[in-house]
């Protein structure tokens, strides 16, 4: 499989057989990408699929009889130049102004998600049996099975995992991995969430990213924790300062701080994200930070080798290159121009988008995000964003109907 991503971080591919492998590998392949969601470029023709091969990976849940493999791939043009409008290609960018500065950039996610049961047509449904909670075991933790067989085919397939556990709503789950380089960490990310879904199948299960799929129960996230390092060192720790924490990582912050409204339409891009952030469900409704509260937008986490910023604002249907270069590159321009979390916040107040019309409107505000996504991709994703609002402000909903239909 020669798999690529669409604008919003969804996997796509090919598959070819293995008597094709050389031809893939000399970056001859090539896909027509004139139906992909972001990728439409009719001056081009066929793109080619250059794979990366530090991304080989077995899928250990197809059958022992011709096994399937996967590369990811850079997507090109015929001329031989990067199609820039392709997410990774974004982080990759992003990155390399990082190591102009000195600086090798490095997250790791917390990724929550939903196990529920389909229907008789193997359709998904929002249904659960279970009423678990916060890290509670079997016989209440009904997902414990098929989360202990995601643990181990991610295992199979190269990843560090820390540990799992049921999270706090009934069926909500987590499976934490070690930090990895930035662009790995992007790349894992989108085979996390496809490994996790085929597994559930297996189990008569469906996994789901959707960060509200429930009313009335906590939304699922996805903190990622970052790290900048410098010749080895890690650039947040500080052992001569207070808490161990250095200047540079409450620059950082101010950084993710004095962007944090435009960059929400990348890193929380739905309509359903900001359902979300509401109060009452430990997600983060205000731009905020702390070095003790865990419950803020942007939390220090003192560790002293191992000291990190937690961004607890992303869930986990953002496209997580596009997180990570806004991420980063906010962060980077926060340590430049040497921004400190308290004066962002009193000079733009703590209010965070509480839609995506509002988010698209702080994106449009905010130079950065054009720069980081490029003018191109800037245009559609924006373009493509304000549509899918558009289409919802549309819908009469069930709730209406209940509430008015009867009574007015």
């Amino acid at each position: 499989r020669l798999q690529f991503t669409d604008m919003s971080g969804i996997l796509k591919n090919i598959a070819i057989t293995a008597g094709q492998l050389p031809r893939a590998l000399d970056n001859k392949c090539t896909i027509d990408v004139s139906l992909v969601e972001g990728m439409k470029d009719a001056d081009a023709g066929d793109m080619y699929l250059y794979p990366d091969p530090d991304t080989f990976t077995i899928l250990p849940w197809r059958p022992q009889q011709g096994k399937v493999a996967r590369l990811l791939c850079d997507v090109y043009r015929p001329d031989g130049s990067v199609f820039s409008e392709s997410s990774r290609y974004i982080l990759k960018r992003s990155l390399r102004k990082a190591h102009k500065e000195g600086y090798d950039f490095f997250a790791d996610p917390e990724c929550e998600f939903f196990l529920f049961h389909t229907d008789e047509n193997g359709l998904p449904t929002t249904t659960t049996h279970e009423k678990a909670g916060y890290l509670d075991i079997s016989p209440l933790d009904l997902g414990e099975n098929s989360r202990r067989d995601m643990v181990l085919t991610l295992e199979e397939m190269g990843f560090e995992i820390e540990s799992s556990h049921h999270e706090g709503a009934p069926a909500q789950h987590e499976i934490d991995f070690r930090e990895a380089e930035g662009l790995k960490a992007a790349d894992q990310i989108v085979t996390f969430r496809t490994t996790v879904r085929a597994i559930a199948k297996r189990h008569g299960l469906h996994a789901t990213f959707m960060p509200k799929p429930k009313q009335n129960v906590p939304g699922s996230g996805m903190h990622i924790h970052v790290k900048l390092r410098k010749n080895g060192r890690n650039v947040f720790f500080d052992p001569d300062k207070e808490e161990g924490i250095s200047e540079e990582a409450y620059w950082f912050a101010g950084g993710l701080l004095k962007h944090a409204r435009g960059m929400m339409v990348v890193t929380n891009p739905l309509i359903n994200s900001y359902k979300r952030l509401v109060e009452g469900f430990e997600a983060p409704v205000q731009a905020s930070w702390s070095t003790r509260r865990r419950n803020t937008m942007v939390f220090l986490s003192a560790r002293q080798e191992e000291t990190q910023i937690e961004i607890r604002l992303p869930d986990p249907s953002a496209n997580p290159y596009l997180a990570l270069a806004v991420i980063l590159e906010a962060g980077l321009e926060g340590i430049q121009e040497q921004i400190d979390p308290d004066e962002v916040i009193l000079r733009t107040g703590r209010e965070l988008p509480e839609n995506l019309k509002e988010a698209i409107g702080e994106a449009r505000r905010d130079p950065l995000i054009h720069t980081v996504l490029g003018e191109k991709f800037y245009q559609e994703y924006i373009e493509r964003k304000q549509t899918e609002w558009n289409t919802y402000i549309r819908q009469v909903t069930d709730w209406e109907v209940e509430q008015y239909l009867y009574r007015i």
